[in-house]
């Protein structure tokens, strides 16, 4: 490996470190308290190393979002779409909440966090493809007749909220601290599916 190489290389892993801490440290004690001094005292730099990553607070904040973002699309993206629209749904809420219980700092951050500023995200950007991918097959489940009429954007949206609830509140709550009993083991799949037989013009054919 060359000087230039192991150099690029060093300066990834420090700003990798930088996010982290930052991550960590957003969840623990909130946006408005961590300062970029903060962030720094953290991993053990100056605060001038940090400013050579990012201009300040909120475009740290904005390299979070689209990295953890970024994460989530590839998560749903691992496996092709299935030809069955309404199973392709299925399919992408199982990625969902896989996603969710196998990096929780990162989906506390981007869903749970009360950061000050939620910039609107852009066609291009990761959070906006990944709920594409969920409108999509809501909309192919639509034109295949598998939905009684909605509005498919609405109903993507209501998709999302049911597996966002779900996700949110395992990793929340241990599942033996749930009220009366632990949660079942099949949750998600139940969470899943009972939102999406609200959708279907005909709930015997799932």
């Amino acid at each position: 490996m060359g000087i230039t190489e192991r150099r690029e290389r060093e300066k990834e892993e420090i700003r990798n470190k930088i996010l982290d801490a930052a991550r960590q440290l957003f969840e623990a004690e909130g946006y408005d308290k961590v300062t970029m001094r903060r962030i720094a005292e953290a991993i053990e730099y100056s605060p001038t190393t940090i400013y050579l990553h990012f201009e300040d607070k909120d475009d740290l904040v904005r390299a979070l979002c689209h990295e953890d973002f970024g994460r989530l699309l590839e998560a749903l993206e691992t496996r092709p779409p299935a030809s069955d629209p309404v199973e392709a749904i299925r399919q992408l809420g199982r990625a969902y909440v896989a996603f969710a219980l196998q990096n929780p700092n990162h989906y506390r951050f981007m869903f749970m966090s009360p950061l000050t500023k939620h910039e609107k995200h852009t066609d291009a950007d990761p959070g906006h493809r990944s709920f594409g991918h969920l409108l999509e097959a809501v909309r192919r489940a639509s034109v295949a007749g598998r939905l009684r009429p909605v509005d498919p954007v609405h109903a993507a949206q209501m998709l999302w909220m049911n597996v966002h609830g779900v996700a949110s509140m395992l990793i929340t709550f241990p599942a033996e601290l749930w009220p009366e009993a632990p949660a079942a083991d099949d949750l998600v799949e139940q969470v899943i599916e009972n939102g999406i037989r609200g959708l279907l013009a005909d709930p015997t054919r799932a």
